[in-house]
């Protein structure tokens, strides 16, 4: 599995300029008026891996097939949105299709690029998707609970769904509690249950330190994560092979790419690993969420291979490049052989058995 992401924010602050950098495309349409993306555009990205370059190269494999992340440029939204102002409903819908949320706020100046609100100020155009999305989990679950007059809501669901209503209507986000709470909310589409990376689109000279603005930002989200990107900067890294682009980073100091930094967040985010497996047909890095068990795991490489499972041949990646093979790291005593229980760890390198 990979994973989703949606890019959200008012108009103009930069999301099609970053979507198109991200994707290395010119497929999202970027101009200096409202509006200008309606339907979304989704970009599929492979997440190199130096671990997986070195895997292949060992197994002298005829294909290498990365893990992915998706991105997903969705219209810009506006006050009113939950009560349709804009293009609110299409934009809310759209938001529920993605597994994370990349708040991007613009965190720059320029007499080139008008703001929907006349003014540059971070905080306050969280706060406005922030409200809206609030606004529109009110209304999902209203509806549910006046639908309930058939008794379809067992007394716990109910509760959940109550409790959730009381935080919404003081204008706080709904927090999971724990797996049932995550189950029900997920299956009716909140918005605000989903996990998010606040993005600053800055100028290059606020990359590192940040500005007034990303300070601003960081103050009133204290428990959000937050990273700095220049959209603008990653948009010509994108035109750039592999050499131009290390020596372009080099002279401005740029170590990691946007797209890199969005990467790590993401997975730590959504609590995800990667494993790889490697052969000389193929080397391959799957995702997975942590703690997942190595039949779980199987499974995503082929459905029947969770039932049929008989035990998982397993080594570190480290291991595995150090001694050169799965061969060579069985003579050495790193190759372990684990059951159903074996909890999948990033950087495995897995043999799956299972029955014909």
């Amino acid at each position: 599995m990979g994973f989703k992401c949606g890019i959200v924010g008012l108009p103009n602050v930069g999301k099609s300029t970053l979507f198109n950098a991200l994707t290395a495309s010119k497929n999202a349409e970027a101009a200096n008026f409202p509006f200008c993306t309606i339907d979304p555009n989704i970009g599929v990205v492979d997440v190199v891996d130096q671990r997986l370059d070195k895997l292949a190269e060992l197994s002298k494999s005829k294909k290498k097939i990365y893990t992915n992340i998706t991105f997903v440029d969705i219209a810009g939204l506006v006050k009113g949105a939950s009560k349709g102002e804009g293009l609110g409903n299409k934009f809310l819908s759209h938001i529920r299709e993605v597994d994370a949320i990349i708040h991007l706020v613009r965190c720059f100046d320029s007499d080139k690029i008008t703001h929907v609100n006349s003014k540059i100020n971070p905080a306050d155009d969280l706060e406005t998707i922030k409200t809206e999305i609030i606004l529109s989990d009110l209304d999902i679950l209203q509806k549910k609970l006046e639908k309930n007059k058939k008794k379809l809501l067992g007394e716990k669901e109910i509760k959940i769904l109550e409790e959730k209503l009381k935080d919404l209507s003081k204008g706080e986000e709904v927090k999971i509690n724990n797996l049932d709470e995550e189950k029900l909310l997920s299956s009716i589409g909140l918005l605000s249950i989903k996990p998010k990376i606040i993005v600053c689109n800055v100028d290059e000279e606020s990359l590192d330190e940040g500005n007034n603005y990303t300070h601003q930002v960081k103050e009133k989200y204290p428990n959000e994560k937050i990273i700095n990107i220049c959209a603008d900067i990653e948009d010509q890294l994108s035109g750039l092979d592999k050499t131009e682009k290390e020596t372009f980073m080099q002279e401005i100091g740029l170590n990691k790419t946007g797209i890199n930094k969005l990467i790590k967040e993401g997975y730590d985010l959504l609590m995800l690993d990667t494993f790889f497996t490697s052969g000389p047909e193929e080397s391959r890095a799957w995702t997975v969420k942590k703690n997942t068990p190595a039949p779980k795991a199987a499974s995503v490489i082929h459905t029947d291979f969770e039932k049929n499972f008989i035990r998982a041949e397993t080594v570190t990646c480290e291991d595995f490049i150090k001694y050169g093979s799965a061969e060579k790291c069985k003579e050495n005593g790193k190759l372990r052989i684990e059951g159903k229980e074996y909890i999948v760890k990033d950087g495995d390198v897995l043999y799956f058995r299972v029955n014909p």
